[in-house]
């Protein structure tokens, strides 16, 4: 699977998640640039990143940060 995710750093909370099949790659980078361009015209300072992974709980492990509070992962 394919994972659109928009991130807020300044808060550390996920933002969005968007799921594409492994077969539309090119429909998730559309996806990405449209949504960059959205935030950045609105001057909304956004982290935005595709990631692949065979399942949304792999992600959820691998990419820890995008889904659990900040005080969580320091501790």
């Amino acid at each position: 699977m394919i994972f659109l995710i928009e991130y807020d750093r300044s808060t550390g909370t996920l933002v969005r998640l968007d799921r594409f099949a492994a077969g539309e790659s090119a429909r998730a980078s559309v996806a990405r640039m449209v949504l960059e361009l959205d935030r950045r015209h609105a001057n909304v300072a956004r982290e935005i990143v595709i990631l692949e992974a065979d399942s949304e709980d792999q992600l959820r492990k691998t990419h820890r940060r995008y889904f659990e509070q900040l005080q969580t992962l320091a501790d």
